[in-house]
């Protein structure tokens, strides 16, 4: 599938693609399969390594790409991997995009199935019915024939993708006057793709910088730590008397940060100082900002309370970042740390984010313990079941009774939200509300029925 997806990827978003991926054991695999398909296809494969994925996206605007890709599986467990794709401007795809990348990889796989074993190599062998001009065509998307000889597409690697990055990243903060000088900070890299850009990042800047999970044996990505487990942050901050930690997942396309206390910011608590820096400088486009229905109440009302719009979008930061490039807004995020800076890089970016968030607090003199007060947290319980027929869950009239119950039970004073996953086979139930026992027992009464009904 792969090898399907670098042939269909040359045929919907052109010749010449970046490549970058994570630190996952699979990932020299899946990368070789899939630059054999682009170069087959007669693409050229610019190979950028082990990079942060906003990384690819900065890399194929500006090695002017007809696209770029990432091999990760993102914040998930190690066994798990993907392949997502970004245009030539380092957006990820439309929908009408995907949906033509989708059935090119339907016709890529068919023409496999179909067109027999590739020629020999080998001087004086036999002919053999190949992929080539005399191949079967395939039927329902048209794809391009694998080729040979002097027809494939070429492989080479980006030597300076660390660099490009990661001068980029930090310029964000000089370009405001602002550096770090003075400042330690903790760093989680979650043993993924960030685990050399975001502290060379940071000390160019001027930080005293105190890494972990910095290594990787490719079977030990998000495996507690990183974003998705913050409990070794916290402790390493608690033994360095660091002023701040930050933590990012396998891709590093999010962040989340504890402060000097030891205590969590997540992503809608970084959105919220950053909305508001960037309005007292006047730099919130229309004022406005874009979250999804999973941010917590009180951002809403700490936003509308310094006159900051908030729209808000389906789950997921592609939904995030249609509203802002449809409104011409500036900055969009997710609770989960996934954050967007529309004037520094076309998809969330975690080291960006890390540095926005640290220029901030530089900006304002204050801690972040007191910065983290511009928004009061409606206790938020998200409880993760896992399930075997995800699918089931928009014909359920059991849970579809079962979340208007609990709403009835909240009378006005929460929210209710019961949603598949997009990676893993689970279904995510949140609930909010003014009163924490009450969001902890509505959230644990509904994971229950899930479970009964779809597990």
């Amino acid at each position: 599938m792969a090898f399907a997806l670098g042939v269909a990827a040359v045929d919907v978003l052109g010749p010449r693609l970046v490549i970058g991926r994570d630190t996952r054991r699979s990932g020299p695999m899946l990368e070789a399969a899939l630059v054999a398909g682009i170069a087959s296809a007669g693409g050229d494969a610019l190979l950028a390594g082990i990079v942060p994925t906003p990384a690819v996206a900065l890399l194929a605007r500006g090695l002017a790409a007809s696209g770029g890709v990432v091999i990760s599986a993102s914040h998930n467990p190690p066994e798990y991997n993907g392949i997502k794709f970004f245009d030539a401007e380092g957006f990820k795809l439309a929908p009408e995009a995907e949906d033509t990348l989708e059935e090119r990889l339907q016709a890529a796989v068919r023409l496999q199935a179909t067109a027999g074993p590739l020629p020999s190599p080998l001087p004086g062998a036999p002919a053999t019915t190949g992929a080539g001009a005399d191949a079967p065509k395939a039927t329902g998307g048209t794809v391009t024939a694998p080729r040979t000889g002097a027809e494939i597409g070429t492989v080479a690697p980006v030597e300076d993708a660390f660099e490009r990055y990661v001068a980029h990243a930090t310029e964000t903060v000089r370009s405001q006057g602002i550096d770090l000088a003075g400042l330690h900070v903790a760093v989680d890299c979650g043993h993924g793709a960030s685990f050399a850009t975001t502290p060379e990042a940071l000390r160019r800047l001027g930080a005293t910088v105190t890494a972990v999970n910095a290594d990787f044996d490719g079977d030990d990505i998000n495996v507690g730590c990183g974003s998705t487990c913050l409990g070794p942050l916290k402790e390493l901050v608690a033994e360095t008397g660091a002023d701040v930690g930050i933590a990012h997942d396998g891709d590093a396309d999010r962040v989340l940060a504890v402060d000097e206390k030891g205590e969590e910011l997540d992503g809608d608590v970084i959105e919220a100082i950053c909305a508001l820096d960037l309005k007292e400088r006047g730099l919130l486009a229309h004022d406005a900002v874009v979250s999804t229905q999973m941010c917590n109440l009180g951002f809403v009302d700490a936003m509308r309370g310094a006159g900051i719009e908030v729209v808000q979008t389906d789950v997921g930061d592609s939904h995030v970042l249609a509203a802002m490039r449809e409104r011409g807004l500036s900055l969009g995020g997710e609770q989960s740390g996934h954050t967007i800076f529309l004037g520094h890089n076309s998809t969330g970016d975690g080291l960006v984010t890390a540095l926005q968030l640290l220029a901030a607090m530089r900006r304002s003199g204050r801690r972040l313990s007191r910065l983290r007060k511009v928004m009061a947290r409606y206790p938020q319980v998200l409880v993760n079941v896992r399930v075997s027929d995800q699918a089931g869950l928009e014909g359920s009239e059991a849970v579809a009774g079962a979340v208007e119950a609990t709403r009835a039970r909240l009378g006005g004073q929460g929210r209710v939200l019961v949603r598949p996953s997009g990676t893993e086979p689970l279904v995510r139930v949140m609930v909010e509300a003014k009163d924490g026992q009450a969001a902890h027992d509505e959230a644990r009464r509904l994971a229950s029925l899930v479970e009964q009904e779809l597990g």
